[in-house]
């Protein structure tokens, strides 16, 4: 996964997902950023904030994205470039 930040300037950030569990009525997910730095990120998701990322994931070119077979087996997808 690759992130940016406006604070950073055109700095990207690659990242995984590391661990995703319930605290109180939140989702809590935890991304460690290992390139360029190595940092641990903590995200709070509410249940408005998950049906908001449902809803925006609707959009067509995002559900065929989702269940393009290719997405499921490409080891190694192209770079998003400037994002």
């Amino acid at each position: 996964m690759f992130m940016r930040s406006t604070g950073l300037g055109k700095t990207q950030l690659t990242g995984k997902i590391v661990e995703m569990q319930c605290q109180g009525d939140y989702l809590i997910a935890q991304i460690d950023i290992i390139d360029p730095v190595k940092w641990r990120m903590r995200v709070a998701m509410s249940f408005r904030d998950l049906a908001g990322i449902v809803g925006a994931c609707m959009k067509a070119s995002i559900l065929k994205l989702l269940l393009s077979p290719k997405q499921w087996f490409d080891k190694k997808p192209k770079q998003p470039g400037d994002f």
